[in-house]
């Protein structure tokens, strides 16, 4: 996984699809960020930030009950026990640092579940710039604590009343407020999504996850490294960091999306929100509400470098129902005392799904990020299980 071309593409994907006022602004954006990083003071300052701050480096877990139980050895990347709770911390620390490099004092988001926006929230906080978190109104009843919390936080939180109401629309609206307000704002994507930089920029700041996890790996397998590597995928920040780890391996890298959000298992390319990559649409061309039981994979795109991987053949997409999400969730918990983020919990059905079919043969070893902690959709469960 290395660059994209000048203009920001993985193959047929990616590019820079943004009205005339925001080309200059992506470039501003874009050479900040190269001279950022390579810049060592401000990767020291990052990685300072991630380790005494956020808590790196999480450890990989292997959850000894479930491989005995599945015949396979199972070992989670804890993205869960950052501060906040996701990997969208390494994201947006790094984003901020950047803001505040590039002296913009007015901090935008979009959310879904609410991870990124508590994120986006807590960096804010701590580096002293005006944040605004863009949120479907669909996702702010069913994430009312993370709501909460972005709002201790200091953060102003929009809900957003058009479209479905969920994670797409409040993308919209945020593009819209970076539209108007571009010379004093920056807006802080928080997924492998958008126009160039943004899918590029974010996996190199998640791409943490991946190097970590591959050298801890190497330590408890001998050497080696995983047979499967998996990763849920809505726009794919988690799984695009995990992958950057592994892609020059052997690994066979999956994705693994909801069954009402598939886009690189049954989209069409298309332009949206800046990029060029697969979405869910109708007959003609219009975009499809995605469905997915957890807000933050509540898309119906997926990150071009995704759609590129897939196109290559070098990570394959699968997709699994909410009642396998259900009973993956329980089963992680009930096994291993884990509670999973419901987002996970898909990549973990998939991996329970293909060890019962023998897709992931006995013995394997199998590497999966746990992007999250499930706190936040415990609520939610509780309300669908009654």
């Amino acid at each position: 996984m290395g660059e994209p071309s000048a203009a920001g593409r993985f193959g047929d994907f990616g590019g820079r699809f943004v009205p005339e006022s925001l080309v200059p602004a992506c470039q501003e954006l874009e050479d900040a960020f190269r001279a950022a990083w390579v810049d060592p003071a401000f990767r020291a300052e990052l990685d300072d930030l991630l380790h005494y701050y956020a808590g790196r480096p999480t450890p990989v877990t292997i959850c000894r009950q479930l491989s005995k139980e599945l015949g396979i050895t199972l070992m989670l990347k804890r993205e869960d026990l950052t501060h906040t709770g996701s990997h969208k911390i390494n994201n947006v620390l790094g984003q901020a640092l950047l803001a505040k490099r590039m002296g913009k004092r007015r901090f935008i988001a979009e959310t879904g579940a609410g991870q990124h926006g508590v994120a986006s929230a807590t960096a804010a906080a701590l580096l002293g710039l005006d944040c605004v978190v863009y949120m479907g109104e669909v996702d702010v009843h069913r994430q009312e604590l993370n709501v909460f919390r972005m709002k201790l936080l200091g953060a102003e939180v929009i809900s957003v009343t058009s479209g479905a109401r969920t994670l797409k629309d409040a993308i919209n609206d945020a593009l819209r407020d970076w539209v108007a307000s571009v010379e004093t704002t920056y807006y802080c994507i928080g997924s492998v999504v958008g126009p160039h930089p943004y899918p590029f920029m974010v996996r190199q700041f998640q791409r943490v996850v991946g190097d970590e996890a591959r050298e801890q790996c190497r330590e408890l397998l001998g050497g080696s490294v995983p047979d499967f590597v998996v990763a849920c995928v809505g726009g794919g920040s988690n799984a695009a960091g995990t992958f950057a780890g592994f892609a020059d391996t052997d690994a066979r890298l999956v994705g693994v999306e909801p069954e009402g959000g598939a886009a690189n298992g049954r989209g069409i390319a298309g332009v949206v929100h800046g990029m060029r990559s697969n979405f869910l649409q109708d007959e003609a061309g219009q975009i499809e509400e995605a469905h997915s039981i957890s807000a933050g994979l509540d898309y119906p795109g997926v990150g071009p470098e995704h759609a590129y991987l897939s196109a290559i053949g070098r990570a394959t997409y699968e997709s699994v129902g909410d009642a396998e999400v259900l009973d993956a969730f329980r089963r992680l918990s009930s096994t291993e005392g884990i509670l999973p983020a419901l987002e996970p919990a898909h990549a973990l059905a998939w991996i329970f799904r293909a060890c019962d079919s023998g897709e992931i043969p006995s013995g394997s070893t199998v590497l999966m990020t746990l992007s999250g902690r499930g706190d936040k959709d415990v609520a939610e469960i509780m309300e669908i299980l009654g």
